[in-house]
């Protein structure tokens, strides 16, 4: 059998359906599995990849394809694993999933599926591709609660022109019957969620066999002492979950939000205002920018931006464009711009590329 497309089965609902349109259309595909971490660290929660690989390959038996099983986990150490690490340290909030799709998905996957004969590629996201007058566009997926390009915005010309994204046109509640009609054992499968190829588990005890943490001081943005903090990297701006603070005299019954990591003086800076400037800003700066039509956009008043997944697009305005970086303001102030996450741009449908966010406008505590 020719295979002129390469699926990426993870096991998941997602790629089994990919397979199974791929194949209903009559093209010749094969399906790969990628293991990108090795199971062996004991912790609870850790990702079966024994059972994904399993599910996968029944998948490709009910469907009548060949199936392949790569072990990428080198791969995935050196090109993703290692920066999401370093930008922890540094006190950044890292998105590995953006990363781990260009190093991994979109080109070690890639250089295997072309050694295996195939010249294309196909995933399970939910995004969708265009070609117009010679050049591929990268735009959203039909379902706007699934929608991923937002993941995909690292990705060139070059890894476009052999990806294919069929399930990009459906809407998760089609997909599923889809599954279940065709009789795919992965039909009634859990989306899976977690930091990308590590599954879910707890982050916390996962992190911590990388990282050091030290005990330190959560202050509020005034200078007062509310409590302790159990590492730095264990938080994130806007953060309001797992603080562990407690009832504080002369404080009302409120949440609390991460503002600021103080990185020198390990001390994290929180409020109860949702609105606190030091937690909402207008403006942002980014670099390691990335452009997927291989150039930076023209401000036509048209472009909108997201600096999280799922978040509605936010109208912005290009302000600077220079020495690689890139300054953005907000039409509405933004919550939590978060330096280490990607901010990404569109225009309409189309998903323009984008950077790794340095700073926001917020204001820093003077207490720092």
């Amino acid at each position: 059998m020719t295979t002129e497309t390469m699926v990426a089965m993870s096991g998941g609902v997602d790629s089994s359906v990919t397979a199974l349109l791929l194949k209903q259309r009559g093209e010749p595909i094969a399906g790969l599995f990628m293991k990108n971490w090795e199971d062996d660290d004991g912790l609870a929660g850790a990702c079966a990849a024994e059972d994904d690989a399993a599910d996968a390959r029944a998948v490709a038996e009910l469907l009548g394809i060949p199936f392949h099983a790569r072990n990428f986990a080198l791969e995935y150490w050196e090109s993703v694993f290692e920066e999401f690490l370093a930008e922890l340290r540094a006190g950044r909030t890292p998105n590995p999933d953006v990363l781990c799709n260009r190093e991994i998905k979109f080109k070690t996957f890639l250089e295997h599926a072309r050694d295996l004969g195939a010249e294309a590629m196909a995933t399970g996201h939910y995004a969708r591709r265009d070609e117009v007058d010679g050049r591929f566009r990268l735009l959203k997926g039909r379902d706007r609660n699934k929608d991923q390009s937002y993941f995909l915005y690292m990705l060139d010309q070059a890894q476009l022109a052999r990806a294919r994204f069929p399930v990009g046109e459906l809407e998760k509640p089609e997909l599923r019957r889809i599954a279940a009609e065709a009789g795919l054992p992965t039909a009634a499968k859990k989306d899976s969620t977690g930091i990308c190829f590590i599954g879910e588990r707890d982050f916390d005890g996962f992190i911590a066999r990388y990282l050091d943490a030290s005990l330190g001081d959560i202050l509020t943005t005034g200078g007062r002492r509310i409590g302790t903090h159990r590492g730095l990297i264990h938080y994130t701006l806007g953060q309001r979950k797992g603080l562990g603070i407690g009832g504080v005299r002369g404080c009302p019954e409120a949440p609390w939000f991460v503002v600021h990591k103080d990185l020198a003086g390990n001390r994290l800076f929180v409020t109860q205002d949702p609105d606190d400037p030091h937690l909402v800003g207008e403006r942002l700066v980014a670099s390691r920018l990335t452009w997927i039509a291989g150039a930076s956009p023209d401000d036509d008043g048209t472009l909108t931006a997201k600096i999280r997944y799922r978040q509605a697009d936010q109208q912005v305005a290009i302000e600077a464009l220079e020495d690689g970086r890139l300054t953005l303001r907000f039409e509405s102030p933004q919550r939590a711009i978060t330096p280490g996450q990607s901010v990404v741009l569109y225009r309409g449908d189309e998903c323009l590329g984008g950077g790794i966010i340095e700073r926001g406008s917020q204001r820093v505590p003077e207490a720092a």
